[in-house]
């Protein structure tokens, strides 16, 4: 079966390989098949949309999912013919998000159904939970919701296997050794066949260098998404293979169970990737799933991130300087303030006497809005204090309210001057992206249940 599939005229018969750019970054992308639906399918881990099709089982689980889809695949940045990444240059999870929205918007894709397999799940559950208007169902196999084992979440690699790991990856990427060391790993289902080594080799090399898988790792290493899962609102489907090494069954378990009315499924085997092995136990339950009827609840709640900002010592500022003075400076604060909203695609949602209220579709770019006013409003002799947490909001018009709001509002009254608090969430969510935070401690919120860790942006 080791051959690719070709015309009558010699040309390998695969889709067009397309480039779209967000920003100065280039994302290689194909579409394929005519289906009544559009589903994104996000390979885990590393990929090269040229190279796959050089493998019979990769090529064949694509057509399969083509065959009742218009199914679109693209290399996330950082592998394949997407622009690399280095170890110093790691994106934020909504980085991530905004490529996958550039790519459906080049397609037309106005609602399509996810596809995530291994860490691509993370992407795909928070693409999910923040754009549910554009997501019809999301899928996942194989998937953790953190990248590192803590006391409560035991699945997952200590920060010990991680550094081993990465010390043999640096050593070893890429050679006909560390492939034939990996693939059992991988795919143990495959490990004895020859020419899947050789492509396994190949495919490495060509999939990303050892710089750049460095940085993807890491940016998992890092990734905690169990705080959003219960926001996610559209019907979602997790499938795990019982003896996966990499990715624990539990860890599979964990994610359907944070996630409101999903399913769980457990299929048997230990391979990574959801084209090895039995490939087609996961194709028949992923097409069922998709191909269901099902009704989709109108969406009036979101995944969001909010802000809120205050000028310090406004009272004294404003009995100094005289009222006529005070407005006019309040101006120039205000025009500041929506100008760095604008920068960092931040929606005011409500301004009330010296104060702002705005969502973001992504936390690290709230804290680095805070983070940009704070330098912005210096040189007008204004400090502010401001408050930052991801969660659960709901839509009532222009406006949002939920007990995300509430803890957003709590989080920026504990701030001092100049000081940026986040909540532990946000800080488990914004890995790659060259924000640091210092230890808050934990804090009572006000009308909040429980206790919360809170950090403060370095």
């Amino acid at each position: 079966m080791w051959h690719a599939e070709t015309h009558g005229d010699g040309v390998m018969d695969i889709p067009d390989i397309r480039y779209v750019r967000n920003g100065g970054v280039a994302l290689a992308y194909q579409v394929l098949g005519d289906g009544p639906m559009d589903l994104v399918y996000v390979q885990g881990f590393i990929n090269n949309i040229d190279i796959a099709w050089d493998n019979p089982y990769y090529a064949r689980f694509l057509r399969r999912l083509s065959s009742f889809s218009r199914l679109i695949i693209m290399d996330r940045r950082g592998t394949g013919l997407s622009d690399r990444m280095s170890p110093k240059d790691l994106p934020p999870l909504e980085v991530l998000m905004d490529d996958l929205g550039v790519v459906l918007d080049e397609v037309g894709s106005e609602r399509t159904a996810l596809f995530g397999a291994g860490d691509s799940g993370c992407l795909c559950a928070m693409f999910a939970a923040t754009y549910p208007d554009r997501v019809a169902a999301l899928a996942l196999f194989g998937v953790s919701a953190a990248g590192t084992a803590t006391a409560d979440y035991p699945w997952q690699w200590s920060e010990r296997d991680w550094e081993e790991y990465f010390t043999e990856l640096m050593a070893g990427w890429g050679t006909l050794a560390y492939a034939r060391k990996t693939l059992p790993r991988w795919q143990p289902s495959l490990a004895s066949d020859e020419r899947m080594l050789a492509w396994w080799t190949r495919f490495m090399r060509q999939a990303a260098s050892p710089s750049s898988v460095e940085a993807i790792e890491r940016i998992w290493h890092l990734i905690d998404v169990r705080p959003i899962l219960p926001t996610i609102r559209v019907p979602t489907f997790v499938v795990h293979r019982t003896d996966n090494p990499n990715e624990r069954v539990e860890a599979g378990r964990d994610v359907a169970d944070r996630i409101p009315g999903a399913r769980f499924l457990e299929l048997p085997g230990d391979d990574d990737a959801p084209w090895a092995g039995d490939q087609d136990a996961v194709l028949d339950a992923i097409e069922e799933f998709l191909t269901g009827k099902r009704h989709i609840a109108e969406i009036d709640r979101v995944l969001s991130t909010v802000l809120f900002t205050d000028i310090v010592g406004s009272t004294e500022h404003a009995a100094a300087l005289g009222d006529a003075r005070w407005r006019e400076l309040l101006e120039e604060h205000n025009q500041i303030v929506r100008n760095e909203l604008e920068r960092f695609r931040g929606t005011e949602v409500n301004t009330a006497g010296d104060g702002f209220f705005a969502r973001f579709d992504g936390p690290a770019r709230a804290a680095q809005c805070a983070r940009a006013i704070g330098v912005a409003l210096a040189p007008i002799g204004l400090e502010i204090r401001a408050g930052v947490h991801t969660g659960e909001v709901e839509l009532m018009g222009a406006d949002i309210g939920g007990i995300a709001v509430h803890v957003g509002s709590r989080v920026a009254a504990l701030a001092r001057p100049s000081e940026i608090l986040v909540s532990s969430t946000v800080k488990d969510l914004v890995a790659g992206s060259g924000l640091t935070f210092e230890d808050a401690g934990e804090h009572e919120l006000k009308g909040v249940p429980d206790r919360w860790h809170l950090y403060r942006v370095a």
